[in-house]
């Protein structure tokens, strides 16, 4: 149906999907902004300007998609940098992101004291805007906004976000613009930390990909490194395994990492490039109350920056250098 049909049939478009701005009222989120995008064909989720533009809640036909941690939605001003205080204010979701200029375990780099996974997703955005409108006979949902993680005479480096979904469809880009907008070289890492949870992740899902190669963090990983892809009912005890996967391209760099529930019958398929991310951190979590799959595109492995450093194998952007990385999420049914 094209747009001059349709609006014979509606009196708002909200009768068909939506995106609704509001602010929360209560415990740990009190005072953050959000945004609910519907896009009208199932797909459900919310944006948190003041946590970087990163994505909350995600259901898909009233299944939940994604884990939350014990903290929920938590407002950055509690945000604790120093070692593994990021975790008190990590809420999970479908999207965290991590870095700007750096990720991994806490670490002192060239004096410098670093606490876990960075500081970008505890940034409110400026110049926010939705730019949701017609495109032809489609409405698209698009919100925009700006990320600045810098200090004075430290590393700047500007994070320009937009996401975008069609109305009627199940799908999510993620297009960020990331700039050195500081005079010196910038350490450059970014990890786009998801984390689906139950009812979706469960130990009738799957993970499919087909990864160059796959290592294990440690040895707790190692042990389950030839089940990385397959998933257990939560038990009271379990140690965390991370796997280290260097993806593998078609002839235009395109990857694809896709988390299937056999007994829902539905998926959730990643898209991204490797030119841009050709890193995939898998964070395997089965336990009580902690049953969480992160599934991590990264342009480098997740190790501390002093580790990078020491390997040589830290990314940087030169001073007015430009990145861009393009994600596509999409929910299906089969």
């Amino acid at each position: 149906m094209d747009k001059s049909e349709l609006l014979k049939y509606i009196g708002n478009l909200s009768q068909i999907g939506d995106c609704r701005h509001y602010t929360l009222s209560e415990g740990w989120g009190r005072g953050m902004r959000a945004v609910d995008i519907n896009t009208g064909s199932g797909l459900h989720y919310t944006v948190l300007p003041d946590r970087g533009m990163d994505i909350s809640l995600a259901r898909y036909k009233d299944i939940n998609l994604v884990y939350q941690t014990c903290n929920g939605e938590t407002h950055p001003a509690f945000y604790e940098q120093e070692g593994l205080g990021w975790l008190r204010t990590f809420a999970g979701g479908l999207l965290t992101t991590c870095g700007l200029t750096y990720f991994g375990g806490p670490c002192n780099d060239n004096g410098e004291e670093l606490g876990l996974h960075g500081r970008v997703s505890t940034i409110p955005v400026r110049q926010f805007a939705d730019l949701s409108d017609w495109d032809g006979n489609e409405y698209c949902y698009k919100v925009r906004g700006i990320v600045e993680e810098g200090s004075l005479f430290g590393n700047k480096i500007r994070m320009e976000r937009e996401i975008t979904s069609v109305q009627g469809h199940n799908s999510i880009r993620l297009t960020d613009k990331i700039t050195n907008f500081g005079n010196k070289p910038s350490p450059y890492t970014i990890l786009y930390h998801m984390n689906f949870g139950y009812p979706l992740l469960s130990e009738d899902a799957e993970l499919v990909v087909d990864p160059v190669e796959t290592l294990a963090r440690d040895a707790d990983a190692l042990a389950g490194i030839k089940e990385f892809r397959n998933f257990i009912k939560p038990v009271p005890k379990y140690n965390e395994q991370v796997f280290f996967h260097t993806l593998k391209g078609n002839s235009k760099g395109e990857s694809t990492v896709i988390l299937k529930n056999k007994k829902l019958g539905i998926e959730v398929c990643i898209k991204l490039n490797i030119s841009q991310l050709p890193y995939l951190t898998q964070w395997k979590m089965m336990g009580y109350g902690e049953y969480v799959l992160g599934i991590e595109p990264c342009n480098v492995f997740c190790k501390p920056r002093k580790v990078l450093r020491e390997e040589n194998t830290l990314p940087f952007l030169q001073p007015g250098e430009v990145k861009t990385n393009v994600l596509e999420i999409t929910v299906n049914s089969y």
